[in-house]
């Protein structure tokens, strides 16, 4: 048997609705991106939430991690690291395990690692692509990723916007982005990106661990 072939990432921004808010989730067919795909590091440069506004240098690096002995459910290994947006003290980070969600089509589950292990949160991918850049951009091409979470004990509901370079998104990419979000079929999505959404401060180079 053939092996299949993994899907093209899209080069459109085409958003679809989080399952919150979606009745009819059938009618909105959706690709989601390969584990290949997710594995590595994004920057996170736009956020609805506001403890990003005290932090710098937000970034989510998804490894390989072991699928789930019960089930096979994929899983990712799920690494948030930040700073303090004035440069003081050291890297923070916070680590856990994301598994596909039983409906699949993009959907995790989070659950902290270490004293964290209690916490969960369902998040979703609502729109990932690939696009290439100009010259004067940069060159190469620009893979994005725009997420939804659910509330937790400790963060409201939010979207977050990545890019997989470290100076964050494109003009050009960040402009469509966020026009899609405040334009988003999802009423509540709009309203909340409208109000709350806010670039993440980038200052280069990244501190290391």
């Amino acid at each position: 048997m053939a092996t299949p072939t993994a899907p093209a990432p899209p080069t459109t921004i085409t958003l679809r609705t989080p399952s919150r808010y979606s009745s009819t989730k059938a009618a909105e067919p959706f690709t989601a991106p390969t584990l290949d795909w997710l594995h590595r590091t994004w920057t996170v440069t736009h956020s609805t939430l506001t403890m990003w506004r005290t932090a710098r240098n937000v970034r989510i690096t998804y490894t390989p991690h072991p699928p789930r002995p019960s089930d096979g459910a994929p899983r990712l290994g799920d690494l948030v690291e930040y700073e303090a947006a004035d440069g003081k003290g050291g890297l923070k980070n916070v680590a856990g395990v994301d598994t596909a969600a039983a409906e699949g089509g993009g959907s995790w589950d989070w659950r902290g690692s270490g004293w964290l292990f209690f916490v969960t949160s369902r998040w979703e991918v609502l729109g990932w692509g690939e696009r290439p850049l100009s010259d004067a951009e940069g060159g190469g091409v620009e893979r994005w990723v725009v997420t939804w979470f659910a509330p937790t004990l400790f963060t409201k509901e939010g979207v977050d916007i990545y890019s997989d370079r470290a100076g964050g998104g494109s003009e050009e990419t960040v402009r469509e982005i966020l026009a899609a979000l405040n334009g988003h079929g999802a009423k509540p999505v709009a309203q909340m990106c409208e109000k709350d959404m806010r670039p993440v401060q980038i200052t280069l180079p990244w501190k290391e661990a």
